[in-house]
């Protein structure tokens, strides 16, 4: 929730920074880019760390990293300044994504793990929610740098992950500190009501030899075919995802629409993400991981096709409504399938690596979309052809994972990646 709060504010307020201070199309969205720049390097190095040094503590880092430096966002005084602190903000934003969706998935019962996931990610349309409430309400009013102070306040969130979250038990046996795992399970299982074995396993029964993470094992044979699909994925969601949400409160002031107006619609198509994410987190255990992702993908590629043709070209406020809520349901439905999936097919001592280069290049993709939005707009100047393009690629991410992705519903991680 906070993760999508302190990103999505950014829309709403590059809406506002633009007008304060008259800048065009182009350095508008390199705010936006300079803010996924940083989400790529955080998603590069965090789930490496994680890898070393635990899910827990790097998620306390990161979570207080992007929280602080949102809260400086607020004194920058032009743009440019403006961008670095972005680009610091996104590095905890971008590191602090993957590891969470590791962690639970750790945590989680194979038949009920990918509902987990879809459900942890489902706080994203909360978090957009809040973020478009902070750009409707707040911004008018209080301006822009109100939102990003709002923005630093899950920095003290890390106090109640500090107190009441424990580590990874998967974790902790990838490194060989067994003992502590066993503690962390016993609480558990008291905590759940369930009495704890009262011979515990042995220590040679679930243990594994410490491993170091290396990078290239992604691409050994082993995990290449799995690696490439990931990273398919992750690119045509994010490219998609920041090409049109990011975008959409300038957008819609380039149409002619008022600021309140435009954020007025951007916080009602931010609403229909909440039912995306329920609907997913039932089928992605009822149907499956590459069923529910497919069907998604492919429903805001639809959706993205008829925005473009219909609703921008038209002005239509009801079609931009409809068909905008329309691609934020499928979306962000297919975007709980996403951390779900990702996660599962990778061991332990390459789980948070594997997530977090995945991650990372997705990032590449949502920092190129903005910048390509405002290119193709000077090239053809044709909302239509910019959302033919969205539509394209979204149906290229479908296939790839239709076609070469495997499915992980209701098996346990250690079959997955054994």
């Amino acid at each position: 929730m906070f993760d999508a709060m302190d990103i999505l504010i950014v829309g709403s307020v590059v809406a506002a920074v633009s007008r304060e201070w008259h800048l065009d199309a182009a350095t508008s969205q390199w705010i936006n880019s300079a803010n996924v720049a940083g989400l790529f390097f955080g998603a590069l190095a965090s789930g490496w760390l994680a890898d070393r040094w635990g899910r827990k503590a790097i998620f306390q880092t990161t979570l207080l990293t992007y929280s602080l430096f949102t809260g400086l966002s607020a004194l920058a005084g032009g743009p440019i300044t403006l961008m670095l602190v972005r680009f610091l903000a996104g590095l905890g934003l971008g590191g602090e994504l993957p590891v969470v969706s590791t962690m639970v998935s750790e945590f989680s019962p194979a038949k009920q793990r990918g509902r987990f996931v879809v459900l942890l990610e489902s706080f994203w349309a909360y978090g957009s929610v809040l973020a478009a409430l902070i750009g409707f309400l707040v911004v008018p009013t209080l301006g822009w740098r109100a939102a990003f102070l709002i923005g630093a306040l899950p920095a003290l969130y890390v106090v109640v992950i500090r107190r009441w979250l424990p580590e990874s038990p998967r974790f902790l046996v990838s490194q060989g500190r067994v003992a502590e795992a066993e503690t962390i399970v016993q609480q558990i299982e008291t905590d759940a009501g369930v009495p704890p074995a009262t011979k515990p396993p042995e220590v040679t029964a679930i243990s594994v030899p410490k491993r170091q993470v290396r990078l290239g094992e992604l691409f050994s044979p082993a995990y290449l075919k799995r690696t490439v699909v990931l990273w398919v994925m992750w690119a045509t969601m994010n490219f998609s995802y920041y090409g049109i949400f990011l975008w959409l409160p300038t957008q819609f002031v380039r149409k002619g629409f008022s600021l309140n107006q435009a954020l007025l619609f951007n916080l009602i198509i931010a609403l229909a993400q909440i039912p995306g994410y329920f609907t997913a987190a039932y089928f992605v255990e009822k149907i499956g991981r590459k069923a529910t992702f497919v069907t998604y993908l492919l429903g805001a590629a639809l959706g993205a096709f008829f925005f473009g043709q219909v609703a921008l070209i038209g002005k239509d406020v009801g079609a931009i409504l409809g068909w905008g809520s329309f691609i934020s349901f499928f979306n962000l439905g297919a975007w709980g399938v996403v951390y779900s999936y990702t996660p599962e097919l990778y061991p332990t001592w390459l789980r948070a690596t594997g997530s977090g280069w995945a991650a990372a290049f997705g990032r590449l993709f949502a920092f190129l979309a903005p910048l390509s939005v405002a290119l193709q707009i000077n090239l053809f100047g044709n909302d239509g052809t910019v959302f033919r393009v969205f539509t394209l690629v979204m149906v290229v991410g479908g296939l790839a994972v239709l076609l070469f992705g495997p499915e992980s519903r209701g098996r346990s991680l250690e079959a997955m990646t054994a």
